[in-house]
């Protein structure tokens, strides 16, 4: 591990800016947990942090045949490393000081060197594979290593500037917010000034599209340094290395290096910080989506309740008007019956109730014990059409979510315990839809609406149907009502008497229908509106799971946003302390 520390350069008014640093990307290490980002944003981004404890770090990245170890080779003024026409570099090579020369292996893919360099002492280079390399796993160690640097060297070649391998690789280097210095080697293959003009002016206009703005830009020869160095000092002019070893020496002197130290965690930092903030946008983009349907079924509820209510009413009127007509043909039975031309048959009592039962109770119960069960059907249909529509909801949920988040690994957890939810929920509608049983369904109801009336009458049911219960219902108001009739007859016959009796029949007869009506509708509202509440709170349960995990997860997401938001603006006023140090 390098043990050079950086707050040997510090001021003691920098110590502050450090430590505020330090704080802000520690609190980005703790939204990023939340967020449930990958290890290796974690490490990377502990690695940034330990960095300000380091040696300044160069990292030198290139094509496989822009020359780049033949460049440091030049820059140390011995040959370090081994050169070649092909990939040479098939590790990460770290160059340290050191008072011999020596190659440690520190991993698979890391090989750590040691030179009796003096410009080793405050400096540390990494040079890395091609970005081009054929081995595409030496692509990602480049990769790998480039959010470490401080400032990275990007070696192109005078016989292929900037090929598209270089920029899509200096699009990577550009999102960690890097000090980019472009070097140009091979110069000397150009056969005139001329050559060199334009070929700086492809470089300079293509790799300014790229970062955004001009990088500084230094066109060398490392090889004729390198013979330069090694005893032919008419090769240094033409290397023009000079103004390279200048702009490392001289402009990068360690207060500039303590600003690009500071600076690379913050590129770091504001680099995760964008690119979760837009992973968070997207989650709370999806709750929002995920809050509409959960909205869509509260509503589907709301008018699955509005609608029950409503039919009931208009179901129950037709139930209320069976009832009514039955009063009627009461009232026009006592007319005929209860008049002295009938006096004689009011002597016979079982006849009286027989006619009665068959003229004014006639086919009511048939007809409300139908009237309830097409009630019945209608109920179990529309609580299968509810698990139906909210079903057919979740499944178009679950093919949106899945094709939107295909091949998208910054949401892999929240994208498994997310798609968890929604597809047991809705192998929950489809069960209910799939084993829904309407026979069941409807004779569960019958038998719980049929109980509930005899309850309410007074009537022992047992395994009677509903028209059984109110044919009882209304016997027993014919058996009132005739006793009543037949007692006025029995006491007098009088032109007076006669019709205040069916006067009275006919009050009594209305006020056991009347009743009858209440018993029979408020047993019935009362088991249905049960039903109902059953059949919502069954569905909000089956819901439940999916709808906590929403809501809980937008809450925690706003505040990761927030959190997020409120970061960006502390590394942004962090970059611009580091930019006024001097």
């Amino acid at each position: 591990m390098l043990e050079h520390m950086v707050n040997g350069l510090l001021r003691a008014d920098d110590q502050q800016l450090v430590s505020d640093e330090r704080a802000a990307l520690e609190a980005l290490r703790d939204a990023l947990i939340k967020l449930e980002a990958t290890p290796e944003t974690l490490e990377t981004l502990g690695r940034s942090l330990r960095q300000l404890d380091e040696l300044f770090l160069i990292v030198i990245v290139g094509e496989f045949n822009a020359g780049k170890s033949a460049f440091i080779n030049a820059l140390l003024g011995q040959r370090v490393l081994e050169e070649g026409v092909t990939p040479t570099t098939a590790q990460v090579h770290l160059l340290q000081y050191g008072e011999s020369s020596t190659r440690t292996e520190r991993g698979p893919h890391l090989h750590a060197i040691t030179a009796p360099v003096e410009f080793l002492r405050e400096i540390a280079i990494v040079d890395t594979p091609g970005t081009n390399a054929v081995i595409r796993e030496h692509e990602a160690i480049t990769a790998d290593f480039v959010p470490r640097s401080d400032l990275v060297l990007f070696v192109t070649s005078s016989d292929r500037p900037f090929t598209e391998s270089e920029r899509q690789f200096l699009a990577v280097i550009r999102d960690w917010g890097k000090k980019v210095v472009v070097v140009l080697n091979k110069v000397d293959l150009l056969q005139t000034d001329a050559e060199l003009q334009q070929v700086l002016a492809f470089i300079t206009e293509h790799a300014a599209q790229v970062l955004g703005s001009t990088p500084e830009i230094f066109p060398v020869s490392a090889r004729l340094a390198m013979h330069a160095r090694q005893g032919h000092p008419e090769s240094w002019a033409a290397s023009r290395f000079e103004a390279l070893e200048r702009y490392i020496h001289e402009r990068l002197d360690q207060r500039e290096r303590l600003k690009l130290k500071l600076a690379n965690p913050i590129g770091v930092g504001r680099a995760f910080t964008t690119r979760y903030l837009e992973v968070t946008v997207g989650r709370l983009e999806l709750m929002q989506e995920d809050l509409r349907l959960l909205e869509d079924v509260e509503k589907q509820h709301a008018v699955y309740r509005d609608d029950m209510a409503r039919q009931f009413e208009l179901r129950m009127g037709e139930i209320d008007n069976i009832l009514l007509q039955m009063e009627q043909r009461g009232h026009e039975y006592f007319d005929d019956m209860l008049r002295l031309g009938r006096v004689f048959d009011l002597l016979n009592t079982s006849r009286v109730q027989e006619g009665f039962v068959r003229t004014v109770v006639a086919d009511a119960p048939a007809t409300i014990e139908r009237k309830v069960s097409e009630l019945i059907d209608w109920m179990v249909s529309a609580d299968l059409r509810q698990w139906q529509q909210v079903n057919g909801h979740l499944a178009e949920r679950r093919r949106q979510y899945r094709d939107r988040l295909v091949g998208d690994p910054e949401l892999a957890t929240f994208h498994v315990e997310r798609g968890r939810l929604l597809e047991s929920v809705g192998r929950e509608a489809q069960r209910v839809v799939d084993t829904f049983d309407r026979q069941r369904e409807a004779a569960t109801l019958a038998e719980g609406a049929r109980n509930a009336v005899a309850a309410s009458a007074a009537v022992g049911a047992g395994a009677l149907g509903l028209g059984t219960v109110v044919t009882i219902a209304a016997t027993t108001a014919a058996a009132d009502i005739t006793g009543i009739v037949l007692a006025g007859v029995l006491a007098t016959v009088g032109l007076f008497i006669v019709p205040a009796r069916r006067r009275k029949a006919k009050e009594d007869l209305k006020s056991k229908v009347h009743a009858l009506r209440q018993t029979l509708s408020s047993a019935l509202r009362t088991q249905f509106e049960t039903e109902v509440r059953r059949s919502s709170e069954r569905l909000d349960e089956g819901i439940a799971p999916y709808s906590r995990f929403v809501r809980a997860e937008q809450q925690s997401l706003e505040g990761v946003r927030l959190t997020l938001t409120g970061l960006e603006g502390r590394l942004s006023a962090l970059q611009a302390r580091i930019d006024g140090l001097t």
